[in-house]
């Protein structure tokens, strides 16, 4: 009976060891408004060092929904991304997930596809997103001129006082990969709407 028992808290105490870092990876649920402090998802590699504690998670999300300054008159183009990630250390995430929304108005007509978020990177009032396609508006065109699930990126870029920007990397053709994390310079105003960028570093 002792050993059983010994038996079954080993096991117990192994469960809560391997489920510990999904509750430190779980999705942030802070309002746009109230970002989470660095103190409470960081800790800084000398300190961790010292007292022999791994490094924290850190965790990066970017939110919203923007209409860009598209150049062609009568045209309107829209992203919408709600992208998280976690890191533990460097500039390529851990984990990545969440959605975004490429929205392109043509003749009153909105062609639309949605991405399953891959990769969020985030520097400063700067981030990267790339996804794969999962889904498109019926009749879209990109459902006979792409592959199945392309690969897109978007870049953003959120001041705290200024103008947002925003780049898209567009189609990639057949046969080709945009590579994962990767996304041109955000080079589009944002006209109406807006994006809120927690990054890990605080």
């Amino acid at each position: 009976m002792l050993k059983q028992l010994l038996r079954a808290a080993t096991v117990l105490a192994l469960v809560a060891t391997v489920a510990a870092p999904a509750a430190v990876a779980a999705p942030l649920t802070a309002p746009p408004t109230a970002p989470p402090s660095a103190a409470s998802t960081a800790l800084a590699p000398e300190a961790a060092a010292s007292t022999g504690t791994p490094a924290a998670t850190l965790i990066s999300a970017l939110k919203g929904k923007a209409r860009l300054g598209y150049p062609v008159a009568g045209e309107k183009v829209q992203v919408t991304v709600d992208a998280h990630a976690t890191y533990a250390a460097g500039g390529i995430p851990t984990r990545s997930w969440g959605t975004f929304r490429l929205s392109h108005v043509i003749g009153g007509r909105d062609y639309w596809g949605d991405f399953e978020v891959d990769c969020l990177t985030t520097g400063g009032p700067t981030a990267t997103v790339t996804g794969r396609l999962v889904r498109t508006s019926p009749g879209h065109p990109w459902q006979t001129h792409l592959d199945p699930h392309t690969r897109m990126g978007v870049s953003f870029y959120v001041p705290k006082s200024g103008k947002a920007r925003a780049g898209l990397s567009g189609a990639t053709p057949k046969g080709t990969l945009l590579t994962k994390c990767m996304a041109p310079a955000a080079d589009m105003a944002v006209v109406e709407g807006g994006y809120a960028l927690w990054d890990r570093l605080g």
